[in-house]
């Protein structure tokens, strides 16, 4: 084989994976509603300290919010918002810890290109809002993996129940079918405020 065109056809070849990476996955997916429901919450709770800090920074976007409406209407064209924003901020945006990306434990902020789970959820929270959705259903969401380990997701709330968007998941799912133990949520009557969600459901936590 010619040298020349091996190598041609490699670089070609490297760069189609790379813009099949970066494509958002097909936005279609079919979810059952059957059980789907609301989380509870109860009462303020502490707010995490990342958050704390990107309300110092984003002041507009942790304000009261003037007319919280209870759950967006879910649509066919609001699911298809929730597949495409999460499909398209999961492949576009390349998992990066905070230690690694700004050296500091916890850092909240909107990604350019790397993030971690907090920052690619605040990137959903904000293109779902400039889709219309309204901010009082678009909650930055607490939670702890099977493992132990904090994580953060994006909750959605819909008149078909609390829909979850992660970025270790590919699929938009109902609260109640993730592997989670759901902690506290963004309260939906100030942006800068949040409450403890009441999860009574029993999770398996591996032990460590």
């Amino acid at each position: 084989m010619n040298t020349n065109n091996a190598f041609t056809k490699s670089v070609i070849g490297a760069l189609l994976a790379l813009v099949a990476m970066a494509a958002p996955a097909a936005a279609f997916q079919t979810v059952d509603f059957t059980n789907a429901a609301f989380a509870a919450v109860s009462g303020p709770t502490s707010i995490p300290v990342g958050h704390a800090e990107f309300c110092k920074k984003y002041r507009a976007e942790c304000v009261p919010n003037a007319n919280p409406i209870d759950a967006e209407p879910l649509t066919d064209a609001r699911w298809q918002d929730l597949l495409e924003v999460n499909a398209g901020m999961n492949t576009s945006i390349v998992p990066v810890t905070d230690e690694d990306l700004y050296q500091v434990a916890e850092y909240w902020t909107y990604p350019r290109g790397y993030g971690d789970c907090e920052d690619i959820a605040l990137a959903k929270r904000r293109d779902l809002a400039a889709r219309g959705w309204d901010i009082s259903t678009l909650l930055m969401t607490v939670v702890r993996e099977a493992n132990g380990d904090g994580h953060a997701v994006l909750m959605v709330r819909t008149d078909r129940g609390d829909l979850v968007l992660d970025n270790k998941v590919g699929e938009v799912k109902v609260w109640t079918d993730t592997p989670y133990h759901f902690i506290k949520r963004q309260s939906q009557a100030d942006a800068g405020m949040w409450v403890d969600i009441e999860d009574q459901r029993q999770v398996i936590v591996a032990a460590n």
